[in-house]
């Protein structure tokens, strides 16, 4: 059997009874557990096909290998010979193929059977969650090779992809502009982005702008922008002479708010950026570590759903997290929002496991105990009930022109009571309410409306009080941050 890396063999390992330690590999109960570290084998580079790119030439490319090429990796060439010898070995009849259920895993353990020439029969072990009870299944439902070539197959296709474009790309421009210049099939779009972006922020030039602002029964209502500050001055007087104002529409809607899906890679990265500041990168290694200690399932998932046969499984994990974080306030758990086979290819969403229950939070690092306060917190506002909010959007007419607020409240929090607790942003309802605050001093809509509803009712005329310009400036687009990249 061969893993992906050391920890991942031990896990394997002593689930199967391979508690022999030897030199490089694990034995024991009829198996023998090994394991890769990284990618063992790489593309060759391109002296290896022929000795003049070992200068780069412009009129030398573009270089195509025909065929392809492979090497073992330098640094890891002792646990290669390893595995090597092991594929070998007269009495191994069969393998088992057990590194990272995904398309990188799979490239990474045919590299290596290829490149030792090894010709025996292999299956494959595919899946989620390092508990034992998940490995113990997967090893009663091992799949046949065949049903991953095509996985092989396009992990081969992006491997090379990224060696033509890169190799070709940056020999090119390296040599036509005098320096290294290195550029990738992902990166050089990516930094192309960013540039784009800077150039705009850099080129912008901030304008000022007015509104005016004033009174209605005590609701600070604004106008439109306006250019110039005479023109806001100008309204400023029309209202003054005025003195009263009309309400020309107050309206009240009520929206649901569904359950949030399930994290896949990309919307966990978002918002551990969002929320505590962390890169894809220590998002993905913080998630990765904690896969590896058994609490959540695979993290390289672009599925945000469970399959349906885990109805009973996830209302048992719900209870079991809902316990462990201390939510005592009756959950109704609807685990079928969730469910859809249809919508998982590899993998499910990542989720915390039933492990969780019983770790030890002292004994997790903080950046991973805050990634598994997320996961958990979405498991369970998943499976919650929609939110409640109401949106007032009040408009007055005075001297011509039209004033606008708009206030909105959580009138029935839902999903949102879990995932706060879990987060710890334990706040009153009425804290939630951003109808009941203005940093000028107004009240707000709901709370006149609580007072005497009639005070805002369409067709109404009012005194308009205290009416200001107020001066702003327009702001340039934000950089990207892994949230906002994520999101475009």
């Amino acid at each position: 059997m061969i893993a992906e890396k050391p920890s991942v063999a031990q896990s394997l390992a002593k689930v199967i009874g391979a508690n022999q330690k030897k030199d490089g590999y694990l034995e024991g109960n009829g198996y023998i557990v090994s394991w890769c570290v990284g990618h063992l084998i790489e593309l060759a580079n391109p002296e290896h096909y022929d000795e003049k790119y070992k200068k780069w030439r412009k009129e030398d490319l573009p270089i195509f290998p025909a065929p392809f090429s492979y090497q073992v990796t330098a640094s890891t060439k002792k646990q290669y010979q390893v595995l090597k010898n092991l594929m070998k070995r007269s009495d191994v009849d069969s393998l088992v193929e057990a590194t990272d259920a995904g398309r990188e895993g799979e490239l990474i353990f045919r590299l290596v059977y290829k490149q030792a020439g090894c010709k025996k029969p292999f299956e494959r072990l595919w899946i989620s969650s390092m508990e034992d009870k998940a490995i113990k299944e997967g090893f009663e439902n091992l799949s046949p090779s065949v049903d991953y070539d095509d996985l092989y197959e396009a992990a081969l296709c992006r491997e090379r992809a990224d060696w033509l474009v890169g190799i070709n790309a940056t020999r090119f421009f390296s040599t036509v502009y005098g320096q290294t210049l290195n550029v990738g099939r992902v990166m050089t779009p990516t930094l192309a982005m960013i540039v784009e972006r800077e150039a705009e922020i850099k080129g912008f030039k901030p304008e000022n702008f007015y509104t005016v602002q004033m009174l209605v029964s005590g609701v600070a209502v604004t106008s439109k922008r306006f250019k110039r500050k005479q023109e806001a001055d100008e309204l400023v007087e029309k209202i003054n002479a005025a003195d009263k104002a009309k309400i020309s529409k107050m309206e009240i809607t009520t929206k649901t708010e569904k359950p949030p899906l399930l994290y896949d890679l990309t919307s966990l990265q978002r918002d551990a950026n969002k929320y505590y500041g962390f890169t894809a990168q220590q998002t993905l290694d913080y998630t990765q570590s904690l896969y590896e200690k058994k609490l959540v399932t695979y993290p390289r998932t672009d599925s945000r759903y469970l399959t349906d046969d885990m109805d009973d499984s996830t209302a048992r994990l719900c209870c079991l997290m809902k316990d462990k974080y201390g939510y005592t306030k009756m959950v109704p758990i609807s685990t079928k929002q969730v469910l859809n086979s249809s919508k998982v290819s590899d993998h499910h969403a990542i989720i915390p496991t039933e492990n969780v229950s019983d770790a030890d939070y002292s004994e997790i690092p903080s950046g991973e105990q805050k990634i598994l306060g997320l996961v958990t917190a979405r498991l369970l506002s998943s499976v919650g009930d929609s939110a409640e909010i109401t949106e007032y959007a009040l408009e007055v007419e005075c001297a011509g022109e039209v004033f606008k607020a708009k206030s909105k409240c959580i009138t029935s929090p839902g999903w949102h009571l879990l995932e706060d607790w879990i987060l710890g942003k334990k706040q009153d309802d009425e804290e939630a309410d951003s109808g009941k605050k203005d940093d000028g001093g107004s009240h707000g809509i709901l709370e006149i409306l609580e007072a005497d509803a009639s005070l805002l009712s369409e067709g109404r005329e009012l005194p308009a009080r205290d009416p200001k310009v107020k001066e702003g400036k327009t702001t340039p687009k934000k950089r990207f941050t892994e949230d906002l990249y994520c999101k475009g």
